[in-house]
């Protein structure tokens, strides 16, 4: 009986004796992990409010780190105070700062103190929530917090788990969503191809689905077509950048008189090009007619959704069929965190169920499981840092945060629009401005390599319509007046040092070159070439060939139906007669000064 009591357990480096915890060698007990972890904080927020200190953008060679760590993890453990010296000389160096005030690329990446703590709690509980019995409250709150954002943005009642047929669900990323919503909506067309025609071989029906997105969608639509083994096309835009109703319309005639089979189609609101917004209501009427899944990709823009002054954005919502949007972005989430709302539940879990009996559980018909929601088993308990966000800042503060973005977004427009020598591309609704100056492409993408070398703002590029434009975003969830005023500051004066360079050699005024003792970096030089080389001014299309992506044969199979199709032509130019939608003036155009 006494040995029974005295039954001993190793676990984590500590001996543990009936609740008796005994440290072992440089194992971190909760004495420690109570020092380290207020230390962990002080760090946290001394590196926030230092942040405008350092240099925006990493300033190191490819494999540094193997330089500054060794090449095997330690046989016995380091002390805390080496491992946090190592952060600094090691790791910081190597990091581009997402959160300083002049990071201006891409687009927010979501923080807040709120979010953090919430991860915090979250990580310490441990929990991995692929099912309700896993940990109720991990799904439940999940259900809620998505049915409070859902009802925030408009959306009707069918995507709430609350009241509807629907509901929504944490996912890891948008590609993520796209992806699921993408493989969702094949099982439905191949489903119901089945039922017609259920001679005919899986893989030849999975030949004929198409699928659609416009010429300015994420990459990651092209990639989940690429996944999916579905063809996916491309659509042009209109002036405004957005996919227009008539044109989907069409599309889906040709594809159709080919002997294809449309079934998904992705909208996107916020364009990553330029925050361009496709035409929803016109989008939702042709898909619902068509009997096509309209999946609404709105990763950076749907935040804004939460201000009742852009859900005109959404017009139409009723017939699509899923939308996504990622509060780690613009509403101070921290990464991962991305929200798919679906209008019928069934067509995603029928899709994605595979039920062992090790997790089913005896609720198992009184709740959700949202392991049948997506990819993954296994799932964080993100909720968390949403619910604090949410309730420490409450719908009117993140309102503020995404008035005060939109607002620096217009103040730096009005710098731009007043200096003769530049222009902005696309209208500035959200927190991105795009703008280039005036000239060949190559002058645009010569200032946008000065100003990132410079290290004082970190901004990239984006095509539209083969004209190159530099993106200035809103970035930072401090960001000020004079964040925007310094940025305008360097893009000025770096744009005057180019101009003044460019005058120079055409007058034939010898400026300082590369010495012999000097490396140039022929990445760098391929795109951005010598002035005194006639490629910068008079073949532009050839400098941005790094941009254009290059696919295989078989990606242009699988992407582009007309790419191989020989008889593609002549089906097309079969009865041109247009019985539905096309662009008129009673045509809808999204008015964005609502």
């Amino acid at each position: 009986m006494g040995d029974m009591v005295k039954v001993r357990k190793k676990f984590n480096g500590t001996t543990e004796d009936r609740g008796r915890t005994t440290k072992k060698a440089n194992a971190m007990d909760s004495v420690e992990f109570r020092k380290r972890g207020k230390e962990m904080v002080d760090f946290i927020a001394n590196y926030m409010d230092t942040i405008a200190e350092r240099r925006v953008t990493a300033e190191v060679d490819p494999g540094y780190l193997r330089n500054r760590l060794p090449g095997k993890p330690p046989r016995t453990g380091d002390k805390f105070e080496d491992i946090m010296n190592d952060v600094e000389r090691a790791i910081m160096p190597g990091i581009t700062h997402w959160q300083h005030p002049n990071f201006h690329a891409y687009f927010p990446a979501g923080n807040s103190y709120p979010s953090i703590l919430g991860d915090m709690l979250s990580n310490a509980i441990g929990c991995v929530g692929f099912s309700w019995a896993a940990s109720p409250a991990c799904t439940e709150l999940e259900t809620l917090v998505l049915d409070w954002i859902g009802k925030t943005i408009g959306l009707p009642k069918q995507f709430l788990h609350e009241e509807g047929t629907g509901g929504g669900v944490i996912q890891g990323s948008a590609s993520e969503c796209v992806f699921v919503m993408l493989l969702a909506a094949r099982h439905k067309a191949m489903k119901e191809l089945k039922k017609r025609l259920p001679y005919i071989e899986d893989g030849v029906l999975l030949s004929k689905l198409v699928a659609y997105s416009s010429k300015l969608a994420h990459s990651c639509v092209e990639k989940a077509g690429m996944l999916g083994f579905v063809k996916m096309r491309q659509l042009d835009v209109d002036v405004n950048y957005s996919l227009r109703g008539h044109v989907l319309e069409r599309a889906i005639e040709e594809d159709r008189k080919l002997g294809l089979i449309p079934f998904f189609v992705c909208g996107t609101l916020g364009t990553t090009a330029c925050c361009s917004f496709d035409n929803v209501a016109e989008l939702s009427e042709v898909c619902s007619r068509e009997n096509v899944w309209l999946h609404l990709d709105a990763a950076y823009a749907g935040n804004a959704l939460i201000c009742p002054e852009f859900r005109f954005l959404i017009n139409g919502i009723q017939n699509v069929t899923s939308i996504n949007f990622n509060p780690n972005k613009w509403l101070l989430v921290n990464f991962d965190c991305s929200l798919l709302w679906i209008s019928d539940k069934n067509l995603l879990t029928s899709s994605m169920t595979v039920d062992p009996l090790y997790l089913q559980h005896k609720h198992d018909d009184k709740t959700v499981d949202l392991r049948h929601w997506g990819i993954p088993l296994s799932r964080r308990f993100r909720a968390l840092k949403i619910w604090f966000v949410l309730r420490t800042y409450g719908i009117e503060g993140l309102q503020d945060q995404i008035h005060q973005h939109i607002k620096l977004a217009r103040l730096f427009e009005t710098y731009v629009k007043n200096d003769a020598r530049f222009e902005i591309l696309g209208k500035v609704t959200m927190g991105l401005v795009c703008f280039r100056l005036k000239g060949p492409n190559s002058l645009t993408a010569k200032l946008l390599h000065m100003i990132n070398e410079s290290g004082k703002l970190h901004m990239v590029p984006a095509l539209l319509s083969e004209i190159y434009v530099i993106r200035f975003a809103i970035c930072s969830q401090n960001a000020r007046d004079e964040d925007v005023e310094f940025a305008w500051k360097i893009v000025s004066n770096e744009a005057s040092s180019l101009l003044m360079e460019r005058e120079n050699i055409e007058n034939g005024i010898c400026t300082e070159k590369v010495g012999d003792g000097d490396q140039k970096n022929p990445d760098i030089d391929d795109v951005f070439p010598d002035f005194d080389d006639e490629i910068i001014f008079d073949q532009q299309k050839s400098n941005l060939h790094r941009a254009r992506l290059r696919r295989s044969l078989f990606m242009r199979m699988v992407s582009d139906p007309k790419c191989y199709n020989t008889k593609v032509l002549k089906a097309l130019c079969v009865d041109k007669k247009r019985t539905r939608s096309t662009p008129s003036e009673n045509s809808t155009e999204l008015d964005y000064d609502k």
